[in-house]
């Protein structure tokens, strides 16, 4: 499997300090406020693309130095070379955190049932209706919908750690929006709402929305701090 590009060192706070952050390319939706349209659509500058030997064998020179991988896109597991990959990534002794839609429970369940992730976060579009859900994904077929569901609840009932993450668009989201979330993945560990970026946007209109303030997103998570464990707010 070959990956659009790498970040070679990054601080996240799970699953460990320093990690190398990799990304693939191409994803089956369309949300208008993607923050990764490079990703999505022709790059302006063509990036020569990373092979998973190449990855491997940087991770094999810095065992003691990089804590894990992070996979995110894009949508990883459109990729039917995910689960292969990651299992050589583990077997190099590395932890692995996957960014996800949501929308390959199959490939969510296998990996998940062969111990091969440590960490997994899902993004939750909107409220699970489907309107709605397809409004702010900007393309969406019946099946990935209640695929989504099916992650969901595949992910509520998993061991390992799962972060639930939404990010709050105004043009899409009101408050009430965002707590209907919390209570559908009531009793999850964490949820994250992340407040919306105007500045890199897959719809050019999207650059005018002002996000929610910092005032107005802890508010939001307030309000939703009785169905889950714990919301974690990131502002810009």
């Amino acid at each position: 499997m070959q990956y659009a590009g790498m970040i070679k060192q990054s601080l996240v706070d799970y699953p460990g300090e320093i990690v190398s952050v990799l990304f693939t390319r191409g994803c089956n939706l369309r949300c208008p406020f993607c923050h990764n349209p490079d990703l999505l659509i022709k790059p302006r500058i063509v990036v020569k693309p990373i092979d998973i030997e190449e990855v491997l064998e940087f991770l094999l020179q810095r065992r003691g130095f990089l804590d894990g991988v992070v996979i995110s896109g894009g949508e990883p597991t459109l990729n039917n070379d995910l689960p292969a990959d990651v299992r050589s990534i583990k077997a190099l002794g590395f932890l692995v955190k996957l960014d996800t839609n949501g929308t390959n429970p199959t490939m969510l369940e296998e990996l998940l049932r062969e111990g091969w992730l440590d960490y997994l976060a899902m993004d939750i579009k909107a409220p699970l209706d489907y309107k709605k859900y397809k409004n702010a994904c900007g393309q969406l077929s019946t099946e990935n919908f209640f695929n989504i569901r099916s992650s969901i609840q595949l992910l509520k009932n998993s061991r390992v750690n799962v972060e639930f993450r939404t990010t709050v668009v105004p043009a899409l989201h009101t408050p009430d929006d965002i707590v209907e979330i919390a209570k559908y993945i009531e009793g999850c560990n964490l949820f994250t709402l992340q407040q919306f970026n105007p500045r890199v946007t897959l719809e050019p209109g999207y650059a005018r929305v002002v996000p929610y303030s910092k005032e107005e997103m802890q508010a939001i998570a307030d309000k939703c701090a009785g169905y889950v464990k714990q919301v974690r707010v990131v502002n810009l």
